[in-house]
């Protein structure tokens, strides 16, 4: 590829073979901010109109991450900014991240997920409906008959029917079971160093163990929500005409079992300190799990380092501004 003598290349010296600058890449990168596509190559783009003012043939990738750092507060705002930040210093942690997205079902979890990763650069994401896809291909209906079910409808294949609240009973044998999954794939993305999203109604707060694993991974749990019971039943009609295999009768003729596997989930947790999102709009949503994903890197980096007098044993300060965790 020739360069243009009037636009010259712009080389990052310290990224393999010289690579130019690059809009695109800039763009994705700035996504992770919770910007919109068009907003984040907009940004980029002034990042470009930036370099080429200052007339120099290539830069390095911490002094290009100052600039559109310092271009980000400007056309985007501190918030924005703040988050690029924060991403970075998720990036100089080493560690992967792993967003698990709880919630009953027709909530907008996948959604979330697909949109998030999009955002975050993440290609790895799960739905735990397909790790009980792959488990009810191992464990026939006579021996796990909660698997065969949907998380909703799992009370009504109990062996042995409890006296009260069968939907919530279970739903929580069914998640015991899915659970297992679940903690291998946090524990192989923990042993692979690779960034992960697990969605699905089985992500319930209390049912992983997530601390063998906490100095090897950024854990994100959060589960989203949808309060009110008329938005709730219309995203059941949104679904059944984007997906033809899912029919919006099936799920409103079940409407009253999916809130209460809601308010279970919900009350998970709230008990184990997890955060809980109400997906009013899907925009606010997005945004509230990436400044979520956002503030924990800050927490972690700042756990990170060692506070004077550690060594010697004596208490540490608190950090100024460390936000308290859940």
């Amino acid at each position: 590829m020739t360069n243009d003598p009037k636009n010259p290349q712009i080389l990052i010296s310290d990224r393999d073979s010289g690579l130019p600058y690059s809009k695109g890449l800039m763009a994705s990168q700035v996504m992770v901010t919770g910007l919109s596509p068009v907003r984040a190559y907009q940004v980029a783009e002034a990042v470009e109109e930036r370099l080429r003012e200052r007339g120099v043939p290539s830069i390095s990738n911490e002094e290009l991450g100052e600039l559109a750092l310092a271009v980000l507060e400007d056309l985007a705002g501190e918030r924005y900014a703040r988050n690029f930040q924060r991403w970075r210093e998720i990036e100089a942690l080493q560690v992967p991240l792993v967003v698990l997205i709880g919630g009953a079902t027709g909530v907008g979890k996948s959604t979330l997920a697909t949109q998030l990763a999009t955002r975050l650069g993440i290609v790895r994401v799960v739905a735990t409906d397909a790790i009980r896809e792959v488990m009810r291909a191992l464990f026939s209906h006579e021996l796990m008959p909660t698997l065969h079910a949907s998380s909703f409808e799992a009370g009504s294949v109990l062996r042995e029917p409890p006296s009260k609240d069968e939907v919530v009973v279970g739903f929580r044998e069914q998640t015991a079971a899915v659970a297992v999954g679940v903690q291998a794939l946090v524990e192989r993305a923990a042993m692979e160093g690779t960034h992960l999203i697990i969605e699905g109604a089985h992500v319930v707060p209390g049912f992983l163990d997530l601390e063998p694993w906490r100095e090897r991974i950024l854990a994100v749990p959060v589960v989203v929500t949808i309060e009110e019971d008329e938005v709730h039943r219309s995203h059941f009609a949104a679904r059944a005409s984007e997906h033809t295999g899912r029919p919006a009768e099936r799920y409103l003729d079940r409407f009253d079992d999916i809130r209460r596997v809601q308010r279970y989930i919900k009350s998970q947790a709230l008990s184990h300190g997890v955060p809980v999102i109400a997906n009013y709009s899907f925009d606010r949503a997005l945004a509230a799990i990436i400044d979520l994903v956002m503030e924990r890197a800050t927490e972690r980096t700042a756990s990170a380092r060692v506070p004077m007098g550690a060594a010697s044993g004596r208490a540490p300060a608190p950090a100024a501004n460390e936000g308290g965790r859940t």
